[in-house]
């Protein structure tokens, strides 16, 4: 089962991708990673990377997508995988759909969750980090992990925020390229939606991240 899922910050994706992966021992594949892992490991691809990345430049896809192609061909990714935060945009999908289908690598299943913008900013702001254990669960905009007051709800230790969690600029920034359809993520995720409807070779689920974790998670393997 080889999946790529989609979802704003602050939808969930990322507690979502790791209920999958341990409940389907997929190996999470996140870019981000596949770039440290290169670059530390300095292959040919790492180096190139790197170049870029030292002069603040975005990596070209064509360093990019065969790194992500190496990394879904390892030993870990036979039996599937779930890919996370590539692509961004509708021609890396293009891209990364062709590099796929000429590697063999078949894409079964496309998730997308949903939810509004200012919803998804407001989880994010309203996260709060348990100082005894940060898995502990504290949102003070959702009823069903709200803190008691300015402490933990689940041990009353004392609570704190990320300073990357409060910059609204920053925020807003990211959901600007992840909420644009015409050139942005969510048309990266729609050209897999259309690809689904004209050619039946995949699967295209659709979420609601309104509700809490575990019923997204009950929808999201129900639809599996």
């Amino acid at each position: 089962m080889n999946i790529l899922f989609f979802g704003p910050n602050g939808s969930g994706k990322g507690t979502q991708g790791a209920i999958l992966k341990g409940k389907y021992n997929l190996p999470h594949v996140e870019s981000g990673a596949i770039f440290r892992e290169n670059i530390s490991k300095g292959t040919s691809l790492g180096a190139q990377a790197k170049a870029y990345i030292d002069k603040g430049d975005l990596v070209p896809d064509e360093i990019t997508i065969p790194m992500i192609l190496d990394r879904l061909q390892q030993e870990d990714c036979k039996k599937g995988w779930l890919l996370d935060g590539f692509p961004r945009n509708r021609n890396q999908a293009v891209k990364l759909q062709e590099s796929l289908t000429k590697a063999g690598l078949a894409l079964n299943i496309v998730v997308e969750i949903l939810l509004d913008r200012e919803l998804a900013k407001n989880r994010i702001m309203g996260r709060r980090l348990c100082v005894n254990d940060n898995n502990h669960p504290n949102n003070i905009y959702i009823d069903a992990i709200k803190p008691n007051g300015d402490k933990c709800r689940v041990c009353d230790g004392d609570l704190k925020t990320r300073s990357d969690d409060q910059d609204e600029d920053a925020i807003n920034k990211r959901h600007a390229i992840y909420y644009d359809s015409e050139t942005g993520t969510l048309a990266s995720a729609y050209y897999f939606r259309d690809l689904a409807k004209n050619e039946g070779k995949i699967k295209y689920i659709t979420l609601d991240g309104t509700p809490g974790v575990k019923d997204v998670t009950n929808e999201l393997v129900s639809k599996l």
